[in-house]
C-alpha cells in the first residue's frame, strides 16, 4: 500500500453503473484494485496488495468450518477486479449495488488501508447516529488509540 486513504469523496453512478473514483484515491489504490461486499451498509475497496493480505487470512480458514466458509463464499462470489478506464471509471456490477441500496448519489470514504463505497442516504444516517457508549474515541482506547 502507497499511503492510508483518507478523505470524504460525493459522486453519482451514472446510469451504466459506473463510478468515477476519486484521482487521489485511485492513485493509493492502484490499478487493479477490488471491491466486495462484507455488510448491508457499505462496499469494501482494496488494493491488490491489501486484496491478496485479505484473500491469504480468508483462504486460512479451514473448509471444516462451514459458518466461517459460508461467509468466505458470500465475500469472494460478490467480489470483482477493477481496472479504470481513461476516465478513471469503474463499473459497480447491479449485485453489489443492490447489496447496499447504491442508486445514483455515493459517498465514497478512505478508511486506512481500505476505501468504503456507501449509498449517500446510509452515509448520512450512519454520520447522525448518536455515539452508545459516549465519546466516540472511547471504543478505540482497547487497541490503543
Amino acid at each position: 500500500m502507497k499511503g492510508s486513504l483518507i478523505g470524504t469523496y460525493v459522486h453519482s453512478v451514472d446510469e451504466k453503473g459506473r463510478l468515477a473514483v476519486p484521482s487521489k484515491l485511485r492513485v493509493e489504490l492502484g490499478d487493479p484494485f477490488y471491491i466486495t461486499c462484507l455488510n448491508a451498509d457499505c462496499l469494501s475497496v482494496y488494493s491488490e496488495e491489501e486484496w491478496c493480505k485479505f484473500a491469504d487470512k480468508l483462504n486460512a480458514i479451514p473448509q471444516t468450518d462451514t459458518k466461517a466458509q459460508r461467509y468466505v463464499r458470500m465475500i469472494f462470489s460478490s467480489a470483482c477486479k477493477c481496472e479504470p478506464d481513461k476516465q478513471g471509471r469503474v463499473l459497480l456490477p447491479q449485485l453489489l449495488r443492490e447489496k447496499v441500496g447504491i442508486d445514483k448519489e455515493i459517498v465514497m470514504i478512505g478508511a486506512s488501508y481500505r476505501a468504503e463505497i456507501w449509498a449517500k442516504e446510509k452515509w448520512q444516517a450512519f454520520m447522525e447516529m448518536p455515539e452508545d457508549e459516549g465519546d466516540a474515541m472511547a471504543g478505540l482506547a482497547a487497541y490503543g488509540v
